[in-house]
């Protein structure tokens, strides 16, 4: 009697997890099923890049996961029923169709990697008029409005964060022409060392980005945004990265969340409220480093992976729960594609003296965004030799107890 393990969501978190439980566990003890509703991975530390008018290197699943054991399911998954430990999924229901094929997949262990997506704030006019990078769809959108403008329109980027200094860089040197601006809520880079912020505000002058310090905004037209002090900024064509929301599934769902709609874990990335639940990346509410809470991050996402994967191997096996250290070490931010700043911080995330910058930080972060999608591409590398042996006994009886309760 196999243990039945699903993976819900193919990102970095949901993958990783799918690949390093097929090199810990045996084959003939679990099945592992990834549900994702796209063949391909999507390097999201990339989706600026896409948006720009760059293409990015096709990474098809089939390929990643040939031989390992690791079914891809390619479904949306609209319900999650905690209880009875059942996920429904939706398909097409045949090529080129409309209609959708419903589906239940049944669970002994759940990992919930459905991640995050855009968060327009309820921002009036956003919804509507806004384009965002968080999802390969979006970004594509975006990137056909910005090869239909013309030279000399506005662009502008809502949002100084990681997300938007990447976008408007990126854009602003793709195409010179465009009059790209930058909306930051507050002042540009004020969570940088001086030497960050120097460097940044040396890359965003050469670029030709007009900044706007302190302009909260409050509302997105067809043709520009307000800020919350009355300025009004033209704009053909809106970017909003102000922040990532939850997707909204497990709210649904009995699982224990925060106020914010993410699932709370202990250490090990297991549900508080429901132990055949992990949760990984996005999705999850974990604590790191001096007690603050994992920011959404690739930075957070990988490890938590790591440790959810081994936690659920070991517990199965029965032998000890290793815990994987969560820590950070720095932020990479690509400023186009020939500079970059790396800053470095403490383990809790806050910024030292210490910087990179220029085309040694480029290069740095491109090794960064490669090594992320090469753990991803590569599941079986480094597969021991000796993995582990599922506790029969205990998967039997947890297995008789649930369809006991059912």
């Amino acid at each position: 009697m196999q243990h039945r393990i699903v993976v819900l969501g193919a990102g970095y978190t949901g993958a990783i997890a799918a690949g390093r439980l097929a090199r810990r566990l045996h084959r003939e003890d679990v099945t592992i099923t990834l549900v994702n509703p796209e063949p391909d991975f999507v390097e999201r530390v990339r989706l600026h890049q896409l948006a720009a008018g760059q293409d990015l290197t096709p990474r098809p699943f089939g390929e990643m996961f040939a031989g390992t054991g690791v079914e891809l399911k390619l479904a949306q998954v609209t319900a999650v029923d905690v209880d009875r430990k059942a996920v429904t999924v939706a398909a097409p229901n045949g090529p080129g169709r409309e209609d959708l094929k419903y589906d239940t997949l049944e669970y002994d262990t759940l990992v919930y990697a459905l991640g995050s997506g855009w968060n327009h704030g309820g921002v009036p006019g956003t919804a509507a008029y806004a384009h965002e990078v968080s999802s390969r769809p979006g970004a594509l959108r975006l990137r056909d409005r910005l090869a239909a403008l013309d030279a000399g329109r506005p662009v502008v980027v809502v949002g100084g964060g990681l997300t938007g200094l990447e976008a408007a860089t990126e854009i602003a040197e793709a195409r010179p022409d465009l009059d790209v601006a930058l909306a930051a809520h507050g002042a540009l880079g004020d969570w940088l060392s001086e030497k960050g912020r120097s460097h940044l505000r040396k890359v965003v002058d050469g670029l030709g980005i007009t900044v706007h310090e302190h302009a909260a905004v409050d509302a997105v037209e067809a043709d520009g945004v307000t800020t919350a002090d009355g300025r009004t900024i033209p704009s053909a064509a809106t970017v909003w990265t102000t922040g990532f929301a939850v997707h909204p599934i497990a709210r649904a769902t009995a699982l224990e969340l925060t106020d914010s709609g993410r699932i709370a874990v202990d250490t090990t990335m297991r549900s508080l409220s429901h132990p055949d639940v992990y949760a990984v990346g996005d999705a999850a509410m974990a604590i790191g480093p001096g007690g603050k809470p994992l920011r959404m991050s690739c930075a957070s996402g990988v490890p938590m992976a790591w440790q959810a994967a081994d936690a659920i191997a070991a517990r199965l096996a029965g032998t000890k729960v290793p815990h994987v250290g969560i820590r950070y070490y720095q932020q990479c931010i690509s400023l186009g594609r020939r500079e970059g700043l790396i800053q470095f911080v403490t383990a809790d995330d806050r910024a030292v003296d210490r910087a990179l910058t220029g085309r040694v930080a480029a290069v740095y972060k491109e090794l960064i965004c490669k090594g992320a999608a090469w753990g991803v591409a590569n599941p079986t590398v480094g597969m021991p030799s000796r993995r582990r042996r599922v506790v029969r006994e205990e998967t039997r009886s947890s297995r008789t107890r649930t369809e006991a309760a059912a």
